[in-house]
């Protein structure tokens, strides 16, 4: 698909992948919207970009169909969806006071929220999204739009506590080819990205030493991952039409140890 002049959505724009995302397509001439629950970060985000911020809790049908037909309102229906809104979390299945040496139990709170947040809103925002790109004129191919969703190398090599987290993003990795399967005859393409250890806003706060500890466990090249090479495989998947039903790390090779 040509991303110039294409209405795009990408949640958890505010930050991170997705604010690498939304600037990559803006500077390809798309038009996009910047989904996200931090108003102050994403309104800046998409200020700068010369699109449109749209605030949005994936967990809700009523506020992600709002921020949708804003969205619409403002671009036109999207022909590109990228999915970036997430949460990271950790915590053991059974874990150890450290005093008392006594078990606690797994808040499933924690465990459900994570789910709701990464898994449940990733589809939410795939369903609403799709559902408008199916009426879409055709274009080359036959093609309407085009669906990335952002996954996690944990979905196959979980680590130590995180159980909900891989659990979330695994469910986003096997849902991939279904969905694909569901728009083909719609001419809808669905493509899953499995990133490694990035510098996102998260780890970027943590001490340079272990910035550096993460990026030499990377085979090749021995560094985090930089957001806009990310970006550049999302922009990469929208623009050629034969990549579909998909699931690619993103991770210089690396194979997460248990910790």
């Amino acid at each position: 698909m040509d991303i110039k002049g294409a209405a795009a959505v990408v949640t958890g724009a505010a930050s991170g992948l997705g604010e690498a995302t939304a600037r990559a397509l803006a500077t390809r001439g798309a038009k996009v919207a910047v989904f996200d629950r931090d108003g102050e970060r994403g309104a800046k985000v998409a200020s700068e970009i010369g699109g449109i911020f749209c605030e949005v809790d994936v967990t809700s049908d009523e506020r992600v169909a709002a921020a949708f037909a804003e969205a619409r309102k403002a671009h036109g229906r999207e022909r590109i969806l990228v999915n970036c809104a997430g949460v990271a979390t950790a915590a053991k299945t059974v874990a150890r006071d450290k005093e008392t040496k006594t078990a606690k139990l797994y808040r499933m709170q924690q465990f459900e929220l994570t789910l709701q947040i990464n898994l449940v809103g990733t589809f939410r925002c795939i369903a609403n999204s799709a559902f408008g790109m199916v009426d879409l004129q055709p274009l080359a191919d036959g093609e309407k739009g085009v669906i990335i969703n952002t996954a996690s190398v944990a979905a196959e090599d979980g680590q130590i506590g995180q159980a909900a987290y891989s659990a979330s993003k695994g469910g986003v990795l096997a849902m991939t080819l279904p969905i694909a399967r569901d728009l083909m005859n719609e001419g809808v393409r669905v493509n899953t990205i499995l990133p490694g250890v990035f510098k996102t806003p998260m780890v970027a706060m943590m001490p340079a030493n272990v910035q550096d500890a993460l990026g030499a466990q990377v085979p090749f090249p021995k560094r985090l991952g930089q957001p806009q090479e990310y970006a550049e495989l999302a922009c990469f998947l929208i623009e050629n039409r034969y990549i579909n039903a998909a699931a690619i790390r993103l991770d210089g090779g690396i194979r997460m140890a248990p910790r």
